[in-house]
């Protein structure tokens, strides 16, 4: 018996409607770099991590908005209808989802970086410090060291 297949598979129907929200709600690192790269018009990508993290580094282009301040701040900083990436620490960390629920219940649309700051670095995107912007060396247990992903 498949340990992969004990519990039956959700139907082809119910599958697609499963990832179709996930994708509705998460974008990932290479795809939030594309957007930055290219201007993308109304994107706002939001770090909403404490100001010690902010400071150790950031994404080039993100606004810091730390999640418990999202709600009487969020007006102030982000734009009514601005398209709002949140992020965090990483995959172990779920941040970037409450910060995603609290714009979200503020009627922006808005989606989730999977990876979160800990996969940006990882993937030798740039990375902002109070000494400039660098990149670390590409891990490449997370991406393919001299060619893009393709997925």
């Amino acid at each position: 018996m498949s340990r992969s297949f004990a519990v039956q598979p959700l139907s082809p129907a119910t599958a697609a409607a499963h990832f179709l929200a996930r994708l509705s709600a998460e974008t990932d690192v290479a795809d939030v770099h594309a957007d930055l790269a290219a201007g993308t018009p109304g994107l706002v990508v939001v770090d909403s991590r404490s100001a010690a993290a902010w400071r150790q580094g950031h994404l080039p282009g993100a606004v810091h908005l730390p999640t418990d301040e999202i709600v009487a701040r969020a007006a102030e900083v982000v734009p009514a209808g601005s398209l709002v990436v949140t992020y965090c620490w990483g995959p172990g960390c779920n941040g970037a989802t409450r910060a995603a629920l609290a714009f979200a219940r503020l009627g922006y649309p808005v989606k989730e970086m999977i990876g979160g700051f800990e996969y940006w670095a990882r993937e030798g995107l740039p990375v902002r410090t109070p000494q400039g912007v660098h990149r670390r060396p590409v891990d490449d247990l997370t991406a393919p060291p001299d060619t893009a992903c393709a997925c």
